[in-house]
């Protein structure tokens, strides 16, 4: 399903939420008000944080909380685009039980601050993934409106959650050294050859020429980091390994138009 269409569907569901609206009359307020017997996301919820007129609640209003869901101003800012910002907006939709926009923001600020450039929508996507995506143990601060993802775990899955193993290693010091930088390098050269196909460069083996994973490593993570928990510390290293390709690629093409 593309992702515009991904979009709409949930604008549907949240409408379809809302037609289940029933009026009754809170004696304890005085007033006439709605409840609702809802299957895709928290309407109660969803009226109070986004001021909702309960009274006229369209499609398109449907439309606009689902876009500000996804971090856009509005639907058609959604609408607008590019495939990259679309595609990282869809993922903080079905992440936001681990992240939510505002904490993105936050982060991904401090990133580009302390990395020192602002990072287009592909690597911001690239990061997403390797960081918050595919790693599991991330808890947002904010509110999960999803019902789906609220639900509670079945008694058998209860049983299994405390037997799971989650990595609690912390790296303490740096540079890493034994084991720990043997690995650190040979997830950085794995990721270095999979970038290397991915953005296809004029000049693939001078780029090899000058690739230091080990240079690269020490760059990354930052004494002032510590501690770090080992597995984050890895995603980092894979996150922002496409700049750093990008980099060296631009090197080598700028070296070849000097060299003609």
């Amino acid at each position: 399903m593309k992702t515009i269409e991904y979009f709409k569907l949930q604008a549907k569901n949240l409408h379809k939420d809302f037609k289940t609206q029933k009026p009754y009359f809170d004696s304890s307020l005085g007033d006439n008000l709605f409840e609702y017997a809802p299957k895709f996301f928290d309407v109660d919820a969803l009226v109070t944080d986004f001021d909702i007129d309960e009274k006229q609640f369209t499609l398109m209003n449907a439309q606009h909380i689902i876009a500000r869901l996804a971090g856009f101003e509005k639907w058609t800012v959604l609408l607008k685009g590019n495939p990259d910002t679309l595609e990282l907006s869809k993922l903080l939709f079905d992440n936001m039980d681990k992240i939510s926009i505002e904490e993105w923001d936050i982060y991904i600020s401090g990133e580009q601050h302390e990395k020192g450039f602002l990072f287009d929508e592909e690597f911001k996507l690239d990061i997403f993934k390797a960081v918050f995506a595919d790693v599991d143990g991330h808890q947002s601060g904010g509110y999960d409106y999803r019902l789906a993802k609220r639900e509670k775990p079945s008694i058998e899955n209860q049983k299994i959650k405390p037997m799971e193993k989650k990595s609690t290693i912390k790296i303490t010091t740096l540079p890493l050294t034994g084991i720990d930088r043997k690995e650190f390098i040979e997830t950085a050269n794995r990721k270095f050859e999979d970038v290397l196909q991915t953005i296809e460069p004029t000049h693939p083996e001078l780029i090899r020429q000058l690739w230091n994973p080990e240079q690269y490593i020490d760059e990354v993570l930052k004494s002032d980091m510590l501690p770090i928990d080992r597995d984050y510390a890895l995603s980092l290293i894979e996150a922002f390994l496409v700049n750093n390709v990008i980099d060296l690629a631009a090197e080598t093409d700028q070296e070849d138009f000097s060299l003609n």
